[in-house]
């Protein structure tokens, strides 16, 4: 069936959305779907999930690097202090997508990390993503098919993020975070990394 667990470079089964590029075999082994605690990594994947709307994720992936040297390593105290001459330095950053929507919104998002803590302590967003995961397991999915774009855990988690101040944070890329976090597994039932 189309969709299905599909033998990589080495022969084993993964989902097939990971088998173009080695750079998207070592992510999908190493990394998607793997449980990701702590608020800066979360900030990190967040942000990086939100400039991902609208492109290739191997667009992103390719260039994390340089979106991590110019987010400071997503820690969220100096991206929250960022001001209009740093925006203006990360629009014509050519290391890392140029969007202002995009890039106003990380600092955004790290004004409201800051101010979530504030009111929940540190740990906040690591515990309000969490706090989203499915509370029964789910049916593995079989082929592509069976992955949702969003749900309605990734929806109510979407607006709770605003509720705080983030942005840029709808239920597909809260749905998106939540798979690369490895808060939800949708690795296919035939995957080696399920």
């Amino acid at each position: 069936m189309a969709g299905d667990a599909a033998p990589g470079p080495d022969g084993q089964p993964r989902c097939p959305w990971a088998l173009s590029t080695p750079d998207y075999i070592a992510y999908h082994d190493d990394e998607w779907g793997r449980p990701v605690r702590g608020d800066v990594a979360l900030f990190e994947r967040l942000t990086l999930e939100a400039f991902q709307s609208g492109l290739s994720w191997l667009t992103i992936l390719r260039k994390r690097d340089e979106f991590r040297r110019a987010f400071a390593g997503f820690d969220p105290a100096v991206v929250a202090a960022f001001d209009d001459d740093d925006v203006a330095r990360l629009l014509s950053d050519p290391g890392i997508v140029r969007n202002r929507a995009k890039v106003t919104a990380a600092v955004t998002n790290a004004r409201a990390l800051l101010s979530l803590r504030e009111s929940r302590g540190e740990g906040a967003l690591d515990e309000l993503i969490w706090s989203f995961a499915p509370d029964s397991p789910r049916a593995v999915p079989a082929c592509l098919s069976d992955v949702p774009a969003f749900t309605p855990e990734s929806t109510a988690l979407a607006k709770a993020l605003k509720k705080c101040g983030f942005v840029f944070v709808g239920p597909t890329t809260a749905y998106a975070t939540m798979q690369a976090t490895g808060v939800v597994n949708d690795h296919l039932a035939g995957c080696v990394a399920r």
